[in-house]
Order: C-alpha cells, then sequence, then structure tokens
C-alpha cells in the first residue's frame, strides 16, 4: 500500500495522526505519555500508519472512552482504538478486529465467587468502569445483581479494596495488575466475554475505512500485529481472527 495512496489523506490533514486514548489505555511517566495494554497496541500500530502517510503520530489523552468518541466526532482526534460493541456501531464506524481479549471478575481473599453465575445474585455488587466495553457486556447478561458504575478503573478498583463491591469487573490484564495490589486477591479463570478491539473513525468516510481494513489485514497477516503484542508482553491477548 503506497504512502501516496490518496484514501489516507484524512488522516494526515493535521500533520499527524491523532490518536485518541483513554483511561486506561495509557499512562504518564512525568511529561512522557505510554501506551498501556490496548494503549500499547494502538501507539504502534498508529507509529506503523502515520510512518506510511510520512506524519508523525499525536496522542490526545480522554478520561473515558465515552469522552473519546466524543472528541472524534468533534475532530479533535482521528482514530481511537475500541472494543466494537452494538452501541458503538451506532455512533463510529469499525475496521475489522485486530486483536481480542477477555472479561473476568477479581474477587478479594475469602470470596465464595467462581464464576459469573455465583455473582449474579440479589445482594452482590459488581463493581465496572461506566462505558467501558466490560461493562456494557455484563450490563447484557446479569439480571439479578447490583452494578456499582464508576468513571475511572483506579476509583472502580477502590471499590474493591473498600469492600464497597464484592467483585470487579473489567479486562483480564488489567485484573491481573489490580491483584497483585490486593493480597490474597484472585481472578476468575472463567470469562464472561470477549472483547474484539478495531479502529474507530468517523462514520460516512468510506474509501478511509477501506483504506484502514487493507492496512489491518496487512498488519495481521504480516506478523506485525503478533509481534507487538509479544513485545508489550500482553496477558491474554491474542490476534483477532
Amino acid at each position: 500500500m503506497p504512502a501516496a495512496d490518496p484514501r489516507g489523506t484524512e488522516l494526515a490533514a493535521a500533520g499527524a495522526v491523532r490518536l485518541a486514548l483513554f483511561l486506561p489505555q495509557y499512562a504518564e511517566d512525568g511529561a512522557a505519555v505510554r501506551g498501556a495494554g490496548t494503549g500499547f497496541i494502538a501507539v504502534e500500530i498508529t507509529r506503523q500508519l502515520a510512518e506510511r502517510l510520512g506524519v508523525a503520530t499525536r496522542i490526545v489523552k480522554y478520561p473515558s472512552p465515552k469522552a473519546a468518541i466524543g472528541g472524534l466526532q468533534g475532530g479533535e482526534c482521528d482514530v481511537i482504538f475500541l472494543g466494537i460493541e452494538p452501541s458503538r456501531v451506532a455512533v463510529v464506524d469499525f475496521t475489522e478486529p485486530l486483536f481480542q481479549f477477555d472479561y473476568s471478575l477479581l474477587v478479594p481473599a475469602g470470596s465464595t465467587i467462581a464464576a459469573i453465575g455465583d455473582a449474579d445474585r440479589p445482594g452482590c455488587r459488581i463493581g465496572l468502569v461506566d462505558s467501558h466495553a466490560s461493562a456494557l457486556a455484563l450490563r447484557r447478561i446479569v439480571r439479578q445483581c447490583d452494578l456499582v458504575g464508576v468513571e475511572l478503573p483506579e476509583d472502580a478498583f477502590a471499590l474493591l479494596k473498600a469492600g464497597r463491591v464484592d467483585a470487579l469487573a473489567f479486562p483480564r490484564d488489567q485484573l491481573l495488575d489490580f491483584a497483585e495490589r490486593l493480597p490474597g486477591a484472585r481472578v476468575l479463570p472463567a470469562g464472561y466475554g470477549v472483547n474484539r478491539v478495531g479502529m474507530a473513525v468517523v462514520q460516512g468516510r468510506v474509501a478511509l475505512l477501506a483504506y484502514l481494513n487493507e492496512f489491518v489485514a496487512e498488519a495481521k497477516a504480516s506478523g506485525l500485529l503478533q509481534r507487538i503484542i509479544e513485545r508489550g508482553q500482553l496477558r491474554g491477548f491474542g490476534v483477532a481472527a
């Protein structure tokens, strides 16, 4: 795919491909911003894309997926890496999925919860991050438990640490990190859903979407995406089928 392909020029209009990252997709080390989890892959893939277009990569930070989608629709950024969810398909256009990972529950020491079915009962409280794909998936399958939503991942983890919820629902890789900070906590081996992540762009840009789909297919077929996952040591991540 040549760098001069006119279908990709929309991404270079600002002199850089503006990549939206939302928490917990990034971490800040002083003035530096680094991708974490999905954000690690997003940064690496976007850099490859930007190089083809002959421009730089610029990271635009947001507190949540909802805020990032608003930024995309308002012209503040060019692309977001998001779980492909029905509610999101209604407001942005997605490429084919690049990679995937599953969702699970983190439970504290002494918990008798062994599967999602054990948590879906009256009086049980599950913490989640509102507007995250893991929350959207959970809301579709539980019926009896109480869901306690907050905006930020660290706030959700704080609920579990304080005993205000009985379990925390989130992507497995993030839960594994949280478990290391809460003695005796464990991540359930069986997940409750799979997040298939694609690149999201403003709706209606048919040529741009076709260009990105070709880029996605090549990144997967060439092994580039798998190498990025391995380099990032991303637990539970895999190339999407």
